[in-house]
C-alpha cells in the first residue's frame, strides 16, 4: 500500500486529538526539560562571555571606612596615582554608594529607612595595567591593612566566584533537564500506547487488506515528533523570554559592573536552540518508536 501524506496527517492529527490530556502534558513536560537545558547552557555562554571580557581588564576595589580622615583618603589616592601598576582608577564616594545601594535594595524600603550615605563605605575601583591575575593580587595586597582602609575586593575573586555559581547553576539544571526528558520519555511512550489501544481494530482491518508495516507505524511516529517538535518551539520561546528579561537585564545593569558582557550572542543563540530542538525530537521519537516496536504487532 502506497504512502499517503493526506492520510498520514490525518491519522496524526486524530491520534493527538484522542488524547489531548496526555498530549497537552507530554509537549509541556518536554517544554519544561528543555527550557532548562537551554537555560543551562545559555548562562553557561553568559557566564564565559563575562568572564573573557574581564580577562582583558580585571579590577579591584579598594574599600575605605566610612569615618575615615582626609588624610588616610588623600594617602591612597595619591599611592594610586603614583604607581606605575595602575592604568586607571574611579573614586565612589559615599552618596554614590549610597545611590548603588538603592538600585540594589529598592524593593525593600523598610531596609532603605535604616540606612544613610555615612553608613556606607567609599571606594577607589582600580584597573591594573597588567591583568595577570598574580599580579593583581600582588598589587591589590599592598593595600590593605592600610589606614583608612577597610577591605580590598579583587575582581578575579568575584570572577571565580561567578563561574563556580554558573558551573553549578548549569549543573543543576542540566540534572533537572535530563529526569524531566525522561519523564517527557515515558509520558510519549505512555501517549503512544493508548494511541495504539485504542486504535487496535482499525490496525487489524489495515493489516487484512494490505498495508505494510511502515504505512501503519508511521502516524504513531510521527506523533511523537510533534510531541518533540511542539515541545521545542514553547521552549525555545520561554528561553527568548529568559535572555531578554534576566540575561539582557544583568548586562545592562548599571550596578553591578561585573556583569557587563553577561550577554550571549545570537549565534550562541541560535546553536542553543537548534539543540533543543534535536534533543526535542531525538526524545520523543525514541519514545514513540520504543512504543510502536513493543506494543503495536505488525
Amino acid at each position: 500500500m502506497a504512502m499517503n501524506v493526506g492520510y498520514i496527517t490525518r491519522e496524526t492529527a486524530r491520534n493527538l486529538w484522542r488524547n489531548a490530556t496526555l498530549t497537552l502534558a507530554s509537549v509541556l513536560t518536554i517544554v519544561v526539560s528543555l527550557g532548562l537545558l537551554g537555560a543551562a547552557l545559555l548562562t553557561r555562554s553568559a557566564v564565559d562571555n563575562a568572564t573573557d571580557r574581564w580577562e582583558e581588564g580585571i579590577e579591584f576595589v579598594v574599600w575605605m571606612n566610612p569615618d575615615a580622615t582626609p588624610e588616610q583618603d588623600e594617602l591612597i589616592r595619591s599611592t594610586l596615582e603614583q604607581s606605575p601598576a595602575v592604568d586607571s582608577f574611579v573614586y565612589a564616594n559615599q552618596a554614590e554608594a549610597l545611590e548603588e545601594f538603592k538600585r540594589y535594595f529598592g524593593d525593600q524600603p523598610e531596609l532603605l529607612d535604616n540606612v544613610s550615605a555615612a553608613d556606607l563605605p567609599p571606594s577607589y575601583r582600580v584597573v591594573p595595567r597588567d591583568p595577570d591575575p598574580r599580579a593583581i593580587d600582588e598589587l591589590a595586597s599592598t593595600f590593605e591593612d592600610r589606614p583608612g582602609v577597610r577591605d580590598v575586593s579583587s575582581a578575579d575573586e568575584i570572577i571565580k566566584e561567578m563561574q563556580r555559581m554558573g558551573d553549578k547553576i548549569g549543573n543543576v539544571a542540566l540534572l533537572v533537564a535530563i529526569v524531566v526528558l525522561g519523564i517527557g520519555l515515558l509520558l510519549t511512550l505512555n501517549t503512544i500506547v493508548m494511541a495504539i489501544g485504542s486504535r487496535q481494530r482499525e490496525i487489524e482491518v489495515m493489516k487484512l487488506v494490505g498495508a505494510t508495516n511502515w504505512f501503519i507505524r508511521i502516524p504513531f511516529i510521527l506523533e511523537g515528533v510533534v510531541f518533540g517538535v511542539a515541545g521545542a518551539a514553547g521552549a525555545i520561546g520561554a528561553l527568548k523570554l529568559f535572555e531578554e528579561y534576566i540575561i539582557n537585564e544583568l548586562n545592562s545593569s548599571d550596578t553591578i559592573v561585573l556583569l557587563s558582557g553577561f550577554e550571549v550572542s545570537s549565534a550562541q543563540f541560535s546553536q542553543t536552540a537548534l539543540i533543543m530542538l534535536l534533543a526535542g525530537i531525538a526524545v520523543a521519537s525514541i519514545g514513540s518508536g520504543v512504543a510502536v516496536t513493543r506494543h503495536l504487532d505488525v
